[in-house]
């Protein structure tokens, strides 16, 4: 039963989510194999304001701290040659990757 791949990419680093988008891409492209993808998933911001004098003295003067988390989802048709190339490729540290096999 053919089955497909779904491939989450989760990052804070967008240059390098990219990246491997674009690895996975081409190494579909050059394999002949269908690919759906990389559909852009909503950005996550999280936010944390913090007050610069903790004392209470002084001006109210704050921080804002803002960690954005990009993710991206691609499909593929999976089968052992295809998931030995994608474990193949070179995924850096600040990319999370979760891969779910389903049937079609």
């Amino acid at each position: 039963m053919p089955q497909i791949a779904r491939i989450k990419l989760i990052s804070t680093e967008l240059k390098d989510l990219e990246a491997v988008c674009a690895n996975i891409k081409d190494m579909s492209e050059k394999m002949g194999i269908s690919i759906k993808g990389p559909i852009s998933l909503p950005t996550k911001k999280m936010q944390v304001v913090t007050r610069k004098a903790p004392a209470g003295e002084g001006t109210h003067s704050y921080d804002k701290w803002e960690l954005r988390v990009h993710r991206r989802l691609i499909d593929i048709d999976a089968n052992e040659r295809t998931m030995a190339q994608l474990t193949r490729i070179n995924i850096p540290t600040t990319v999370n990757i979760e891969v779910r096999l389903k049937n079609k």
